[in-house]
């Protein structure tokens, strides 16, 4: 069974610590062939985001836009700063065919797990 088709949290939603695992944020055993995909606006993203994410604001893939190379044709976890803004980020991409995963709790629980958070300039960042 793929590891996108059910988590912890129900069906298309993981655990930030299983994001970090399928994205290779968390111990060094994890690999990771999953993209993490941060759809908060441009703002929220140079305050703080997962070293490595990709970013796409929500805005635009409603508005149509396609994926950066990086994230073409591989499995996508998806992170806002709650958890509201990437359902239905996942919405948009299972529609276009994209294997997609939201994470519960978002950004917010990325950070109070003490996953890694930088801003713009690499330093340390926040969730804004």
């Amino acid at each position: 069974m793929s590891i996108f088709r059910r988590g912890r949290g129900g069906p298309g939603r993981v655990t930030v610590q299983e994001a970090a695992a399928r994205t290779g944020h968390g111990t060094a055993e994890d690999r990771g062939d999953a993209v993490l995909l941060d759809v908060r606006e441009a703002h929220e993203w140079q305050a703080g985001h997962a070293p490595g994410a990709v970013h796409v604001p929500l805005s635009s893939l409603d508005a149509g836009a396609g994926l950066p190379d990086a994230a073409q044709a591989r499995p996508l976890v998806v992170i806002c700063r709650s958890g509201n803004r990437s359902l239905q980020a996942v919405d948009i991409l299972a529609a276009r065919g994209s294997e997609a995963v939201d994470v519960v709790g978002g950004m917010r629980d990325w950070a109070a797990a003490g996953l890694p958070v930088v801003d713009a300039r690499g330093g340390n960042g926040t969730v804004a």
